[in-house]
């Protein structure tokens, strides 16, 4: 599949009609919420582990020396916390120029920090884009991470202001927090 994922996300037609979508952000969505939204919750999704395995050739790298930015993967005990956006479907416009680089739109239950649950929609970059990198050791993503640039500043900025915006919401992520403390290294 292309890098470049704006025609299929907008062909997905399972919220047409809708007035008001939930979008669940776990990334770059958490802390940079670039786009008018209605309301604001802490929520998560279950099934789904957060992962520096997609390639940034965009945003955070180079077409010739990519970043390493969020996906997420299945699994089945997991809980992956985050933000989830009340948004108009005006503003898919923007998110699907944002998410461009192998993301696709996914619907998915929202579970929400302060109770109940919504279907909504969350960008995914699974193993078949062309610029998935995949599973590495978190030290060796550190390195990658530590060593990249790109459009929207260093790949560095991406990994600890996500840290941050985690560790303000009160919430533990393994695999971000390894990496985060690999990045010293470098």
């Amino acid at each position: 599949m292309s890098p470049n994922t704006i025609a299929i996300n907008q062909r997905m037609d399972k919220f047409d009609g809708h007035h008001r979508v939930w979008l669940f952000g776990y990334g770059s969505l958490i802390f940079k919420a670039d786009f008018p939204f209605i309301e604001r919750r802490l929520a998560s999704i279950e099934g789904w582990a957060r992962r520096f395995w997609q390639g940034s050739h965009d945003h955070r790298g180079t077409e010739t020396a990519p970043g390493r930015v969020l996906t997420l993967t299945p699994d089945a005990g997991a809980i992956c916390a985050g933000m989830a956006y009340l948004i108009t479907p005006e503003v898919f416009a923007h998110l699907d120029h944002r998410e461009k680089n192998g993301y696709l739109r996914l619907a998915v239950n929202i579970n929400f920090d302060d109770g109940g649950s919504e279907e909504g929609l969350v960008y995914i970059a699974t193993e078949d884009n062309a610029a998935y990198l995949g599973e590495a050791p978190e030290r060796d993503i550190a390195r990658q991470i530590a060593a990249s640039a790109g459009p929207s500043g260093p790949n560095r900025d991406y990994l600890t202001d996500l840290a941050d915006a985690l560790r303000s919401l009160g919430k533990d992520d393994a695999h971000v927090f390894a990496i985060e403390r690999h990045l010293a290294e470098f």
